[in-house]
């Protein structure tokens, strides 16, 4: 384990270490599919240019709420590895504090061999994404 690894929260380290086990490129394609389909239902009226993710070519759009000092978000995209890779980062995030957020660095994107499978775009939108969650967590964050 790395040194900026033991300071990852628990939840990002499992999906990380479940990527790096997937050394197959196409591996890693079929479980960011069944993220996909495991993401909860974005409601309709949250998909506005405020919560719309900026220099991602897919549609994808971002919500974050506060419950008991823990994020939860909620997310979409209109293509599914996309979508997985949204499901990715909010399965990893929730429950964390907008603190815990703010303070995480994407290192662990690489970490998960992910950004070399992907299209440039779509590597790119992967942190695209993480910034505009971190920007929503910062938005909610009690400390700031």
């Amino acid at each position: 384990m790395s040194a900026s690894s033991s300071a990852r929260p628990a939840s990002i380290e499992k999906l990380v270490q479940r990527f790096q086990k997937a050394t197959d490129p196409k591996r890693r394609y079929e479980q960011l599919l069944w993220l996909a389909k495991k993401l909860e239902a974005f409601p309709e009226a949250e998909k506005t240019d405020a919560n719309k993710v900026k220099g991602c070519v897919s549609q994808v759009y971002v919500i974050a709420a506060l419950e008991d000092g823990k994020l939860h978000y909620l997310g979409e995209s209109d293509a599914q590895i996309t979508k997985g890779l949204v499901a990715f980062l909010i399965r990893g995030m929730n429950g964390l504090t907008p603190q815990e957020v703010i303070d995480l660095s994407p290192d662990f994107i690489k970490e998960t061999q992910l950004d070399v499978s992907l299209t440039p775009s779509r590597a790119n939108g992967f942190y695209n994404i993480f910034k505009m969650m971190q920007t929503k967590a910062a938005e909610l964050n009690p400390e700031a």
